[in-house]
């Protein structure tokens, strides 16, 4: 009898199917693995609706920090499909003042013509400190860049500027949940994650060593191993 779970993955903020590569063939032992568009919209509840309606029936729900904003929105829409959720390098807080005006400067921006500008200047926030002169990882964040492209990245902008607080559905979480972060993500601190963690019946917590924002690809094997024990659970 198959017993596999059908995986989703959504990536994060400018970010394509190329950040979990190094984990995918560890997930894909365990269940086929889908990771969704999640660039075609300009609000959260638009996102999950159309991720939604091209998943299979049920499955294993894993998001990175934008990615997490719309694991959220899935839960709020369609709970009893998600038989497990992992939240990467993701919080539940809505968007700060501060942050959505960075935000709109990004957006006007790429509107510009600066898009790979933009990039340039999130790169740091992506990656621990220890990889800022990683010419492998900036080559990363560009080919992922350009895989969303500006128009896009625009609207995934303005659907996080727009995103609800989901600290008040966490209790709500009833089905296996794992939450992942690195010791120095300077982009969401891991303690949002332990927020999270702590708001969520059962939560695993997981903080990985020597690792910022992309755990997937600055840490592929302890993350794999972190997800695959999270699939077996």
């Amino acid at each position: 009898m198959d017993n596999t779970m059908p995986i989703l993955l959504v990536p994060g903020l400018a970010c394509s199917p190329r950040l979990f590569g190094p984990v995918v063939p560890a997930l894909w032992q365990l269940g086929p693995v889908t990771v969704a568009n999640h660039k075609r919209d300009d609000n959260m509840g638009a996102i999950a609706r159309r991720i939604l309606a091209e998943a299979p029936p049920r499955f294993a729900l894993a998001g990175h920090s934008m990615g997490g904003y719309i694991a959220f929105e899935i839960m709020r829409q369609a709970p009893e499909r998600v038989a497990k959720l992992a939240l990467i390098s993701t919080q539940a807080r809505p968007d700060t003042g501060e942050a959505t005006t960075r935000r709109q400067g990004m957006i006007a921006r790429a509107k510009g013509g600066e898009y790979r500008a933009v990039l340039d200047e999130l790169f740091p926030g992506f990656v621990h400190p220890s990889r800022q002169g990683d010419a492998a990882l900036r080559q990363l964040v560009h080919d992922m860049g350009d895989d969303i492209g500006p128009e896009a990245f625009v609207r995934q902008q303005t659907a996080v500027i727009g995103r609800p607080d989901s600290r008040p559905t966490l209790a709500w979480i009833r089905c296996p949940t794992l939450v992942l972060t690195g010791d120095q993500d300077n982009t969401i601190p891991n303690s949002l994650s332990m927020e999270m963690a702590s708001g969520i019946p059962g939560a695993k917590l997981v903080v990985l060593a020597n690792c910022g924002h992309l755990p997937q690809v600055e840490a592929p094997q302890e993350t794999a191993d972190a997800l695959t024990e999270w699939l077996r659970g």
